[in-house]
Parts: C-alpha cells; sequence; structure tokens
C-alpha cells in the first residue's frame, strides 16, 4: 500500500437547480466566500490557478490546478493537480429531486514532505481532516446557495 496515495469521494446534495450549482463550482476564485477550509484562490490565467486549503490541522496545502475538462451539459468539471497534491480532482452535478447532487471524486498523491513523513501515523487523521473540510464545503455552498436565490 502506498500511504501517501488518497481516493476521496464526497456526496452534496445541495438546494436549487444543477446548472446554477455547476455554475458556484466552477467559479473556484469564489470558493473562500463560501468554504473557510479554501483560504486562497489565486488565478494564473483563463485556465489555472493556485489554490491553498487548511482544514483542522496546522497545515497548508498548496496546488496548481490546471483545467482538463469543463463540460456544463455533462455537469462536469475536472482539474489537473500539482504542486502539495498531485492528481486530479472531479466535480460531476447532477439534478436530483427538488435540488441537485454534487458529487466530488478526487485521487491524489500527496507531495508535502512532512505530511510523508507522518504517512503511516497520520494517515486517519488526514482522512478525518479532509472529511470535515468537505462537511463545512457542503454546508457552505449550501447557504451560499440558498442565500443568493435566482432564477436559471
Amino acid at each position: 500500500m502506498d500511504w501517501n496515495h488518497y481516493r476521496f469521494r464526497s456526496l452534496w446534495p445541495l438546494p436549487g437547480p444543477a446548472p446554477r450549482v455547476y455554475r458556484a463550482l466552477e467559479r473556484i476564485e469564489d470558493y473562500p466566500t463560501w468554504w473557510p477550509q479554501v483560504r486562497e484562490v489565486t488565478r494564473l490565467d483563463d485556465t489555472s490557478g493556485l489554490l491553498r486549503v487548511r482544514s483542522l490541522l496546522p497545515y497548508d496545502l498548496t496546488s496548481t490546478l490546471r483545467e482538463g475538462r469543463r463540460d456544463p451539459a455533462a455537469g462536469v468539471l475536472e482539474v489537473a493537480m500539482s504542486g502539495d497534491m498531485e492528481g486530479w480532482a472531479r466535480w460531476t452535478v447532477v439534478p436530483r429531486g427538488f435540488g441537485t447532487l454534487a458529487r466530488y471524486d478526487q485521487e491524489v498523491e500527496v507531495r508535502k514532505p512532512l505530511l510523508r513523513r507522518l504517512a503511516v501515523p497520520g494517515r486517519p487523521l488526514f482522512r478525518a481532516n479532509h472529511r470535515l473540510m468537505m462537511r463545512a464545503g457542503r454546508r457552505g455552498l449550501a447557504e451560499h446557495l440558498e442565500g443568493g436565490r435566482q432564477a436559471v
């Protein structure tokens, strides 16, 4: 087992129509306004940016994100990641009942030296840290969507 390799999946039931949720998720520069653990997003150009996150544990992760796939009709947003985490992340947004289901998939190799040294004993904490971050993100996006209702 590679202790520095992670696969994550989160399912976010959200209010509002899928196109509106998709538009919110594709505006990554706005993430810090509704997702507390996304500390900073700096656009590098039209298809890439620098992302800095920090959850409960006292470390930042910084990665460069490069657009891989943007398909509003399929509800897919995918990026390649490099830096402290290397791999990919993907949102898939689909209608569900009166709202939307946003599925987040991520597969990464941790490159940050401190986390690599702590890979075996720290893995359960790192996974819990990620769960807390995702829970806060879902809650923040739901509040963001409910606070700014608009016609689609």
